[in-house]
């Protein structure tokens, strides 16, 4: 008749512990708070980015947007590339979202942040040249406005830094970003930016998706 009382004693810390980890990486907003911590290094309290860093802005990005990268640096799908610094810096980092509910919490948390203004680095650029080939090239995946689609993991590119694009450019066309053969959408546009022959080209497209915002 002793048993259940021992028992119970027994489990009782047990049932404790169990509930203890069962809130560690409680899936939501306050979580997703907490982990933006770990990105702040990078990417700023506000998410603007870090020119130095390479850190693109991520404030306001859409969430679905979020976690599909987080999941390919992930999985290594992105940071790879023996070149790609910033994705070897950044793939560890997202590796560390490795609790149930981390990459949905900080990807709706950074979603939730308002976009912030990020001033023009780059000059120069034909915006007539640069809508021929966005209208050709871009307007299929990343829809009229820049906006974005969700259909085609194609992300806004509208309050994107011009650096920031022009660099991602670069890296596709190198096949930094696309390297590996499993990134569908890398591949893509590894394959699409071929056609961007020369920088002038790329600036050309920048400058047109800056009138997009007017």
């Amino acid at each position: 008749m002793r048993y259940p009382v021992a028992v119970a004693v027994i489990a009782a810390p047990l049932i404790s512990l169990f509930w203890g980890c069962a809130d560690i990486g409680h899936p939501g907003m306050a979580r997703g708070h907490e982990l933006y911590d770990t990105c702040i290094p990078c990417h700023g309290k506000h998410g603007a980015g870090n020119a130095e860093l390479g850190a693109p802005a991520i404030a306001g990005l859409p969430r679905w947007y979020i976690e599909a990268q987080l999941e390919k640096f992930r999985a290594g799908q992105r940071g790879t590339h023996p070149d790609d610094m910033e994705g070897h810096r950044m793939r560890p980092m997202a590796r560390s979202l490795n609790l149930a509910g981390d990459v949905a919490s900080v990807a709706q948390y950074v979603a939730s942040m308002p976009v912030q203004y990020v001033p023009m680095t780059i000059a120069g650029g034909d915006t007539a040249a640069g809508s021929q080939r966005y209208s050709t090239m871009c307007v299929v995946c990343h829809g009229p406005d820049a906006k974005g689609m969700e259909a085609m993991v194609a992300p806004p590119l509208l309050d994107q830094p011009d650096w920031y694009l022009i660099r991602q450019l670069d890296k596709y066309k190198s096949h930094m970003r696309g390297f590996d053969s499993t990134d569908m959408q890398g591949q893509q546009m590894a394959a699409m930016s071929t056609s961007l022959e020369d920088h002038k080209a790329m600036l050309d497209v920048i400058a047109y998706i800056r009138t997009l915002k007017k």
